[in-house]
């Protein structure tokens, strides 16, 4: 290779890389290292429904606990995510976005997040139910296990934008210039997380990485990952726990609404399999809510909080 294409090479690395990046800041290193603490929070969460079901064997007599304990299980990646932030002294700075360091990270951010999940979801099966793809009854209100629910269905929700929009997201952020390479880099394996779910095709992956899009964007333009947290929950729990659907194909097994019929084939409103999430109606009206957040934030400009700038400093005063 010749001196002049060395040179070449190396700029290219400067201009997609930041100041200080080291092999530990690589995307494919960053990948395998999500992967690697996906596989013990699961591992981790594998005894602990057994176990339960095994203590208590009436946990499945009416559909609530199973779906609890599944949504329950995931409180492992809340750990074990937060908990390797918390004790490596290089991925520590990522646990200031979860706080109110970060500006966009208030109580109005949390409702506009609810508002979000709860509207665009809704949408979605008003227009499935109008165009007659599905038939809904009444189901039950018991009030107690609907706030027990919600409250392991954000821990739910919230655990993958920890991983995706908060780890991930960072660490990506650390090692490269442009904001687009967390942005989609997170977004893709958000998809990959899904790819075993029943009923996943085409329409359902480009909606996955699309929302994962707009969720980013709530992070980088709004300096907020408590949006995406609630936004995610309200979605999840209006498709499962309010009105019983399948979400990203798992069936509800308690809801406020009972799903008595549906429409047996995919169709512009509904995806049977997959839900609401599936159809190509909500991922025309994602593209556009995504569009108009990037809109906006252009406008007002990126306002995220650098979680690295104190790191970096004390690198820059030790060299």
């Amino acid at each position: 290779m010749s001196e002049e294409n060395v040179v070449e090479k190396k700029s290219f690395i400067k201009r997609i890389h930041n100041e200080g990046f080291t092999w530990h800041d690589s995307i494919f290193v960053i990948f395998l290292l999500f992967i690697f603490l996906m596989i013990v929070a699961s591992v981790l969460a594998a005894p602990f429904e057994y176990l339960i079901i095994r203590l208590y064997p009436t946990v499945n007599d009416d559909g609530f606990w199973s779906l609890f304990i599944m949504y329950a299980s995931t409180i492992f990646q809340w750990l074990i995510f937060a908990l390797y932030c918390a004790v490596t002294k290089l991925n520590r700075p990522i646990l200031r976005a979860l706080t109110p360091e970060a500006k966009g990270n208030t109580l109005k951010m949390l409702l506009i997040g609810l508002l979000i999940g709860f509207g665009e979801n809704a949408l979605g099966i008003l227009f499935a139910a109008l165009h007659s793809d599905i038939h809904l009854s009444y189901n039950g209100f018991p009030i107690i296990r609907l706030i027990a629910m919600f409250i392991v269905v954000f821990i739910q929700s919230s655990s993958e934008e920890l991983m995706c929009r908060n780890f991930l997201y960072q660490r990506l952020r650390r090692g490269y210039k442009s904001p687009w390479v967390a942005i989609i880099g997170n977004a893709l394996i958000f998809m990959a997380l899904h790819l075993l779910n029943p009923g996943v095709s085409v329409i359902p992956i480009i909606h996955l990485v699309v929302i994962a899009v707009f969720y980013s964007c709530f992070v980088y333009y709004f300096d907020s990952i408590w949006i995406p947290m609630m936004a995610h929950a309200g979605w999840n729990y209006t498709q499962n726990i309010i009105f019983g659907l399948p979400n990203s194909g798992i069936v509800s097994s308690f809801s406020i609404a009972k799903l008595e019929a549906s429409v047996g084939q995919i169709t512009f409103f509904y995806d049977p399999t997959f839900g609401v999430e599936g159809s190509a109606f909500l991922l025309v009206v994602t593209i556009v809510a995504t569009v108009a957040v990037i809109v906006i934030g252009e406008k007002r400009g990126a306002r995220s909080l650098n979680v690295w700038k104190k790191q970096e400093e004390t690198v820059q005063l030790t060299v």
